[in-house]
């Protein structure tokens, strides 16, 4: 935004929900020439509330184009547990709606084709469209047809203009990642059949507030959802919510289904039920909003105070998981490599780099029974069942995993 106005309908913004001061693009992982450069930089991470259509967004954003990349790092199909869900859904989605050869569903924001991989098993046509050169060049290497493109209104009408019609359409954890949410909301009933299904999925805002999640808050997030503010976008754009899953991913998320105004679904009790619920939490009124930077303070406070601790005791912290929700938590609680000795991630594309901000150097998997860490931080909290299981190896020096939202806790 150049101007303080709602990125959707464009009311004065008057109420600042959170600022966590400059940071680095939190996926921008640096290797050690651009380390040694020093050249990296930092951009405002100040989020507002419209007190018209409760949209909590993101002010100054960066250009897309800077963040999604030739070399942008993030790879879904490196989560165990997120390709697990993605071939839930895959499979309920073609069960419910009768999905089959003659059918097509097109993912927004494909990725690596780590989901439309399993309709593609299923004899499902698909197509992925994606605007990251490099994910969707491995999307198409295990056989899922991908487009790299933006998607919105325009780009939308020329897939329409080619015949190109959905039975399914998913936006998995990209409704967020928009700057300009009502352009791209306004592609889908272009290329969604008058019968056809969107499904939305994205992290409940009433999640962030009420368990303190504000290391999901990062320049690639130009938005923080409620049903409220989605409902508001879908209706805008002639679509209509329809039923409503609440999900265990990502902290908290919520799945959407979605339709035309005018098409048969029926609303469903569960989508009722959330509407009160979210009104009963006070998301329709501007207070609600004031106090959550105190909430965040004191969750910063105390991740400050178990490292201070274990530094005197001297302790040695690393951190697994380089996870760009780790990053605007590290940057925001000013924590550096002095702190904490290295990061582990799977990701091969994030190993031998440093994290943004933090310069934290991130390393294999592997390098943690070399390291011997005393704690190892889990910044993804939302994979912490999936990284212990995975090393548990550490309990063969007396280590122990740590967890810092929405409170630090030291697990066995």
């Amino acid at each position: 935004m150049t101007s303080l106005a709602c990125r959707f309908c464009h009311a004065p913004l008057t109420q600042l929900f959170l600022d966590l001061g400059d940071q680095p693009l939190a996926n921008s992982y640096l290797t050690p020439a651009q380390l040694a450069a020093g050249t990296e930089r930092a951009y405002p991470l100040r989020t507002w509330v419209c007190g018209t259509c409760f949209l909590v967004q993101a002010e100054d954003p960066v250009a897309a184009d800077d963040i999604f990349d030739e070399g942008y790092a993030y790879f879904s199909s490196y989560s165990e547990s997120w390709v697990a869900h993605a071939k839930r859904y895959a499979a309920a989605m073609t069960a419910r709606f009768s999905l089959g050869p003659k059918s097509l569903v097109i993912e927004v924001a494909s990725n690596d084709g780590y989901l439309l991989q399993h309709f593609v098993a299923a004899g499902v046509p698909v197509l992925g469209i994606e605007p990251t050169a490099n994910t969707a060049e491995a999307a198409v290497a295990r056989g899922v047809p991908t487009e790299v493109m933006f998607f919105n209104a325009a780009t939308a009408g020329a897939l329409a203009a080619r015949g190109v019609a959905a039975d399914l359409m998913a936006g998995n954890n990209v409704l967020a990642h928009v700057p300009d949410i009502g352009d791209f909301v306004a592609g889908f009933p272009l290329v969604l059949k008058p019968e056809g299904v969107l499904t939305f999925e994205f992290p409940h805002l009433l999640n962030l507030i009420e368990k303190v999640q504000f290391d999901t808050i990062y320049h690639e997030h130009f938005s923080y959802l409620s049903l409220l503010a989605v409902e508001k976008v879908l209706r805008a754009n002639g679509m209509r919510p329809f039923d409503i899953e609440l999900l265990p991913t990502h902290g908290g998320s919520l799945r959407v289904f979605c339709a035309h105004l005018a098409s048969s679904h029926a609303e469903t009790q569960a989508l009722r039920d959330l509407r009160a619920r979210e009104h009963a939490a006070g998301l329709d009124r501007l207070e609600t909003y004031g106090g959550f930077a105190r909430q965040v303070e004191a969750v910063q406070h105390d991740f400050l105070a178990f490292l201070a601790k274990a530094k005197a005791e001297g302790k040695t912290v690393a951190a697994y998981g380089a996870a760009a929700k780790g990053n605007t938590f590290l940057n925001s609680c000013g924590v550096t490599a002095a702190d904490i000795v290295a990061a582990f991630d799977a990701n091969p594309h994030k190993q031998d780099r440093f994290l943004p901000g933090s310069h934290i150097p991130t390393l294999a998997p592997a390098k943690v029974a070399e390291i011997r860490p005393d704690y190892l931080v889990i910044l993804p909290w939302n994979l912490k069942d999936e990284i212990m299981g995975q090393l548990g190896l550490i309990k063969d020096w007396g280590g122990q995993f740590v967890v810092a939202t929405p409170r630090t806790e030291v697990i066995g």
